[in-house]
C-alpha cells in the first residue's frame, strides 16, 4: 500500500485547494465589489425600515449587524477569519513550544543515525519543527491568514473580485515602515539618537535607570517628528543595549515593553503628520498642527510624565538591582581600543535620507527610490556601518500588509459600533477596538462616519469632541496588543530575543494595563 508522508499529504491537500479555487473562479463573473460600500448598507437598512413602517434610526446595533450579515454573508466569514488570526497571535507561544520539542527530537535522532552528506555540509532540517516555528512567528500570522481569506473571497465572489480587492488595498504604510525601519536602524542614525539621549541619561550618571527614563520619555515624543516606526526602532535598539541586556525581572521586562508601546502610540500626537491614527483623519477633519498639539499633544506629554513617574516608583528596587548588575559587568569588561565614531557628514546624509522618507511617505516610488540610494551609500561607507539587515523590517511590513488586507473587510461592523456611542463610551470603545485592530484603521473608519464629519454633522462642536474622543481612545489603546499600533511589531521583533524569542500577549497586556489606564484618565480628565 502506498503511504503518504507528511510532505506528500501537504502537497496533496494544497493541490486539491488550488483545483477547487480555479474551478470556482472559472465559473464566476468576478464583478462583485469588495468591500461593500457603507452607503449600500444604508440603502438596505432604509428599505427594510420602510417595509416595517419604522424610521431606520430606530434600528439597534444588533439589528443593523444582522441586516448586514443577511445582505452579505461573506461579512460573517471574513470576521471569523479575522478573529481566527487574532486568536492565532495568542497561540503563537504554543506553536513555538511545539517547534522546540520537534527540533529536540530531530537533534536526538541525528546523533543516533549515521551522518549523510548534504549540500555544503548542511544538516538536515525537520519540516515539522520549521513549520511550527513559522506558525509561531507573530509577524507572519496575519499574512498566513490572508491565504484562507483569498480562498474564501474567490469561492464567494470569484477570482477577479478577489484579486481586485487585493489590488485596491493601500499598502503604502507597510512599504514605508520597511524603509523607515531599515534607515532608522543604521549605525549613524542610532548613534545620533543615542548621543542625544545620552546627554539626558548623563544626568543620572548613565545608570540603567537613567537610560530607561531618557529613552522611554523622549524617544516616543521624537516620533512626532521622525514618525512612530522610526522612534520605535531607535527606542527598542537602545533599550536592548542599555536596559534589557542587564537581565531585568520578567515582570519588569513586560512592564517596560508595555510602557514603550503605549508611550510611542501617544507620543506621536504632538504633530498632525507623524502618527498614522492622526494622519488618517487630519486632512478629512481639517486638523492642523496647533489643533493637534493643543487638543491631543499636551495631554499626551502629561500622561507620559505621570506614567513614567508611577513606573519609576513601582520598580525602584529593580532599578537598584540593575545598577549593581551593570557595575559588576563593567568591572569584568576589559577596556580596549574603541571603534571609530561615525563622521558627522555620514550622520548628516543618513538623517537626510530619513527626512526624505518622511517627506515622501505618501509616494512609494519616491521613498523606495531614495532607499535604493541609501543602500548604495551604506556600501560606499561600509566601514562606518552596521550590516543592514532587512529581515526584521520585511517581517514587520508583512505583518502590516496582512492587517491591512483583513482590516479592509471589517468596516461593516466597526462603523456602526462607533456611530452608536456617545463621547465617553466612544473613547473606551475606540480603545478596546484598537486592541483587536490597528488604531490607524479605527480612526480611518471613523473618518467615514457622517456623525464625525464637521461638514455634515448638525452640531460641529459635538462632532469635534467625538473626533477627539475616537482618536484619543485609539492612541491610548495602542499598547495593549502587538497589533494595536503599526510600530509595535517592530519593537517586538527587535526585543523578542530578551523574551526567549516569544513575547506573551497576556503578559504584554498586563504590562500595558497601568500606562493605558493613566493615559485614559489624562485624556478624559485634563481640560483641553
Amino acid at each position: 500500500m502506498f503511504k503518504l508522508s507528511f510532505p506528500r499529504w501537504l502537497f496533496f491537500g494544497f493541490s486539491l485547494v488550488v483545483a477547487g479555487v480555479l474551478d470556482a473562479a472559472s465559473g464566476s463573473s468576478g464583478e462583485a465589489l469588495l468591500p461593500v460600500p457603507l452607503e449600500a448598507y444604508s440603502e438596505i437598512e432604509a428599505a427594510r425600515a420602510s417595509e416595517l413602517g419604522i424610521p431606520s434610526e430606530d434600528f439597534g446595533l444588533v439589528e443593523i449587524l444582522k441586516l448586514r450579515v443577511a445582505a452579505e454573508p461573506l461579512n460573517l466569514v471574513t470576521l471569523m477569519l479575522f478573529l481566527g488570526a487574532i486568536m492565532h497571535t495568542f497561540a503563537a507561544g504554543w506553536f513555538m513550544k511545539l517547534s522546540k520539542e520537534y527540533e529536540q527530537i530531530h537533534d536526538n535522532r541525528l546523533r543516533e543515525e549515521s551522518q549523510r552528506n548534504y549540500v555544503d555540509g548542511k544538516p538536515p532540517v525537520d519540516l515539522r519543527a520549521t513549520l511550527f516555528h513559522f506558525l509561531g512567528e507573530v509577524e507572519v500570522i496575519f499574512g498566513i491568514w490572508v491565504l484562507p481569506l483569498l480562498l474564501v473571497l474567490t469561492l464567494f465572489k470569484g477570482w477577479t473580485a478577489a484579486y481586485q480587492y487585493i489590488d485596491g488595498r493601500n499598502y503604502t504604510e507597510p512599504l514605508f515602515v520597511v524603509v523607515i525601519m531599515a534607515i532608522a536602524a543604521s549605525r549613524p542614525v542610532v548613534s545620533f539618537a543615542g548621543n542625544l539621549l545620552r546627554r539626558v541619561a548623563r544626568l543620572g550618571h548613565l545608570r540603567p535607570s537613567a537610560w530607561w527614563l531618557s529613552i522611554l520619555t523622549f524617544a516616543p515624543m521624537l516620533g512626532s517628528l521622525i514618525t512612530e516606526p522610526a522612534a520605535m526602532t531607535i527606542a527598542a535598539m537602545l533599550l536592548g543595549r542599555e536596559f534589557y541586556r542587564y537581565k531585568p525581572t520578567e515582570r519588569f521586562k513586560y512592564a517596560t515593553l508595555g510602557l514603550l508601546f503605549v508611550n510611542v502610540s501617544v507620543g506621536g500626537t504632538l504633530t498632525h503628520f507623524a502618527a498614522p491614527p492622526v494622519l488618517m483623519v487630519a486632512t478629512v477633519w481639517e486638523w492642523n498642527l496647533p489643533y493637534v498639539f493643543m487638543h491631543l499633544g499636551v495631554r499626551a506629554v502629561v500622561g507620559i510624565i505621570l506614567t513614567m513617574a508611577a513606573y519609576y516608583i513601582v520598580f525602584r528596587q529593580e532599578f537598584a538591582a540593575l545598577d549593581r548588575t551593570k557595575s559588576d559587568l563593567d568591572s569584568k569588561v576589559a577596556v580596549g581600543k574603541g571603534t571609530e565614531p561615525v563622521p558627522r557628514w555620514v550622520v548628516s546624509i543618513h538623517l537626510s535620507f530619513l527626512a526624505w522618507t518622511v517627506f515622501t511617505l505618501h509616494h512609494p516610488a519616491l521613498f523606495i527610490g531614495g532607499f535604493l540610494f541609501f543602500l548604495a551609500f551604506t556600501i560606499a561607507t561600509d566601514h562606518h556601518q552596521y550590516a543592514i539587515s532587512l529581515k526584521s523590517p520585511l517581517l514587520v511590513g508583512f505583518f502590516l500588509a496582512g492587517l491591512v488586507t483583513h482590516g479592509g473587510l471589517q468596516s461593516w461592523w466597526i462603523s456602526p459600533v462607533l456611530s452608536s456611542l456617545s463621547e465617553v463610551p466612544l473613547f473606551f470603545g475606540s480603545m478596546i477596538l484598537t486592541a483587536f485592530n490597528d488604531n490607524a484603521a479605527i480612526t480611518f473608519l471613523a473618518s467615514q462616519v457622517p456623525a464625525f464629519d464637521p461638514n455634515l454633522a448638525l452640531d460641529s462642536v459635538r462632532s469635534g469632541r467625538f473626533q477627539q474622543a475616537v482618536v484619543a481612545g485609539a492612541v491610548t489603546g495602542g499598547g495593549l496588543t502587538v497589533i494595536a499600533n503599526a510600530p509595535n511589531p517592530a519593537g517586538q521583533n527587535l526585543l523578542s530575543k530578551y523574551f526567549g524569542g516569544n513575547v506573551s500577549p497576556l503578559k504584554l497586556l498586563a504590562g500595558a494595563a497601568l500606562p493605558t489606564s493613566v493615559m485614559a484618565v489624562v485624556f478624559l480628565v485634563v481640560p483641553h
